[in-house]
C-alpha cells in the first residue's frame, strides 16, 4: 500500500490560520529531513529556527489537530486493508533534567523523574506494515502516593472504579478500534494489547458496531477463575489439560532489563534463542472478579490460545503466551492466525524505539511541556513514516524506488556507492538497503536494515540530495557552464 509524502499526512490540519498551516508543512518537512538532529540543524537558518519555535508555543497549535489529520489519513489506509491489527500500548515521556524543570511535566515512577505518558493505538497490516496512528490518549500524573507501600497502593486501585484508574485507557481504545471498525465495515478489525490489558471491564465491553464488529486478542496476567470446567477452578490449569493440537518452533529476540529491581520473568534479560513450544486452544467462562468489576456482569466467555514452552534452557524462564481472544479457534489455521496476530504487537515496541532514539523526543529542550506536546506531535507521524518506509520495502521489494525518492535522492546515493548511474532507477528495497548503508547497515543477502540505521541514512540522503540540485550534472549552474 503506497503512502505519499509525508507533507500528506497533515494536508487537513486547520488552526483557522493559513500562515500557520503553511508553516506546519514546512516544519514538518525539515524535521523529517533529519529526525535524528536538533530542531536548530533540522531547520534552514536562523528565521527558520526562530519562526518553528513560535510555531511550537502558539495557543491554535494543539497536538491533537495535528494527530486527528494523520489519523483521518490512517482510517483510509485501514478502510483499503483486509485485515488491520489495532495495537495499543503505552509509554513514558521522560523530560526530567539535572538543570532545569520542564513546566507542566509531572511524576512518573518518582518525584524527581518528570514527563507524561502516551499511549497510541496503531493500525498495522498483519505483515507488520505500519498504517498509521487512528488515535491516542496523552496524560500526565498530577502526583504519586510516595508515601504508600506498593501493598497498600494496590489495595486502593482495587476499591476505585474503573472509570477512576489509569488503566482506563485500554478501554477507551478498545471504544475508538471499535469506532474504526464501524467506519472500515469490510476490514477485519482486531484489537491487540499485551498484559497490562488484562481487565475484567475490557472483555466485557460490546463489541458489535452498527455496520459489523471489532475482535480482541490480550495476553493474560491473571490466572482468572473460570466457571464449568471441572473439576478445574482457574485458568491455566484449564487450558493445560487440553490435548496439544500443534507444536512449531519460535525464534525469541534478545531482551535487556530495563530496571534494577524488576522481578518478572516478562521484564527480566534474556539471550536470544529458539524455542520449541506446544500450543493448546479451548473455549472458556471467566467467572467476575469480586472486587472492582461491575456486579451486573456474571461472566464473560473467551477463547484461550496457550502457547508455552516445556522444556527451557537451564537458567531460562519458559516462554508463556496465554492469549484471551474473541476470534474462533475452531481449526489450526484459525488458532495460527490468532498468535501471528498477537506477533504483531512487538512492531509498537519498534515504534516507540524509532520515536524515542530516532527522533531523539526526550532530548528536545522546551521550558514548557505544552509547547513539547506539539513538538512530540509531528515526530510521531515521522517515527510512523521511517518504520512504514522500512517495512514497505521488505513487503515489496520490487517497486519503483520513485514511489518514496525523488531522482535527485536516489540519483547521488547510487552514485557515491556504486560509482554510476543507472538509466532506471533502483527497485525500493535496494535503494532503502543503499540508504540504510549510509547509516551503518552491512549490506547482506541474509540480514536486513533496522530503523535506526535508515534513520541516520535518511539524514545523509537529504544533504546529498541538496548538493545534487545545486552541482548535480542537472543542476542549473552546471548547465550555465
Amino acid at each position: 500500500m503506497f503512502v505519499g509524502a509525508i507533507t500528506d499526512e497533515i494536508r487537513n490540519c486547520d488552526f483557522g490560520d493559513a500562515r500557520l498551516n503553511r508553516r506546519l508543512q514546512l516544519i514538518t518537512q525539515r524535521l523529517s529531513e533529519k529526525p535524528n538532529m536538533s530542531i536548530p540543524s533540522a531547520c534552514h537558518g536562523r528565521a527558520e529556527m526562530e519562526a518553528a519555535y513560535r510555531f511550537f508555543d502558539n495557543d491554535k497549535v494543539t497536538p491533537d489537530e495535528i494527530l486527528a489529520s494523520h489519523a483521518t489519513s490512517s482510517v483510509e489506509r485501514v478502510r483499503q486493508t483486509k485485515v488491520a491489527l489495532l495495537v495499543q500500548d503505552t509509554t513514558e515521556v521522560d523530560v526530567t533534567r539535572p538543570d532545569s524543570i520542564v513546566i507542566g511535566a509531572r511524576p512518573l515512577n518518582s518525584e524527581k523523574q518528570l514527563g507524561a505518558l502516551y499511549h497510541p493505538l496503531i493500525a498495522y497490516e498483519p505483515s507488520g506494515i505500519p498504517l498509521g496512528t487512528v488515535w491516542h490518549k496523552r496524560w500526565i500524573r498530577e502526583s504519586i502516593h510516595k508515601e504508600s507501600t506498593p501493598d497498600e497502593k494496590h489495595k486502593a486501585r482495587k476499591k476505585l472504579p474503573i472509570e477512576a484508574k489509569e488503566s482506563i485507557r485500554w478501554i477507551e481504545g478498545f471504544r475508538a478500534a471499535r469506532g474504526i471498525a464501524d467506519a472500515c465495515p469490510d476490514t477485519l478489525c482486531v484489537c491487540i494489547g499485551d498484559s497490562e490489558a488484562d481487565i475484567y471491564e475490557l472483555f466485557a465491553e460490546p463489541r458489535s458496531t452498527q455496520h459489523g464488529q471489532v475482535h480482541l486478542i490480550v495476553r493474560s496476567c491473571y490466572d482468572r477463575v473460570v466457571n464449568g470446567v471441572e473439576p478445574c477452578k482457574k485458568l491455566m490449569e484449564a487450558v493445560r489439560l487440553q490435548p496439544v493440537i500443534a507444536e512449531q518452533s519460535i525464534d525469541i529476540s534478545k531482551r535487556e532489563q530495563k530496571h534494577r529491581l524488576a522481578n518478572s520473568n516478562r521484564k527480566k534479560s534474556r539471550d536470544a534463542r529458539t524455542a520449541n513450544v506446544s500450543i493448546r486452544a479451548m473455549r472458556v467462562k471467566i467467572a467476575r472478579p469480586s472486587v472492582g468489576s461491575s456486579p451486573s456482569i456474571k461472566e464473560v466467555e473467551l477463547n484461550v490460545v496457550l502457547v508455552e514452552e516445556s522444556n527451557p534452557p537451564e537458567g531460562e524462564a519458559p516462554i508463556q503466551w496465554c492469549l484471551l481472544t474473541t476470534l474462533p479457534i475452531q481449526s489450526l489455521e484459525q488458532v495460527q492466525d490468532i498468535i501471528d496476530y498477537y506477533s504483531c504487537r512487538w512492531q509498537i515496541e519498534i515504534y516507540f524505539r524509532t520515536f524515542k532514539s530516532g527522533c531523539r523526543i526526550e532530548e528536545r529542550y522546551f521550558e514548557r511541556y505544552a509547547r513539547l506536546e506539539n513538538c512530540l506531535a509531528i515526530y510521531a507521524i515521522i517515527a510512523w513514516r521511517i518504520l512504514y518506509l522500512c517495512r514497505f520495502s521488505e513487503e515489496c521489494p520490487d517497486v519503483c524506488c520513485e514511489i518514496v525518492f525523488s531522482p535527485s535522492e536516489w540519483k547521488p546515493v547510487v552514485m557515491l556507492l556504486k560509482n554510476e548511474v543507472p538509466k532506471e532507477p533502483p527497485r525500493l528495497n535496494e535503494m532503502v538497503r543503499m540508504v540504510a548503508s549510509l547509516g551503518g547497515y552491512v549490506i547482506r543477502s541474509t540480514t536486513r536494515p533496522g530503523t535506526q540505521t535508515l534513520w541516520l541514512g535518511l539524514q545523509r540522503v537529504h544533504d546529498l540530495a541538496s548538493a545534487w540540485e545545486l552541482f548535480g550534472p542537472e543542476s542549473r549552474s552546471t548547465k550555465k557552464i
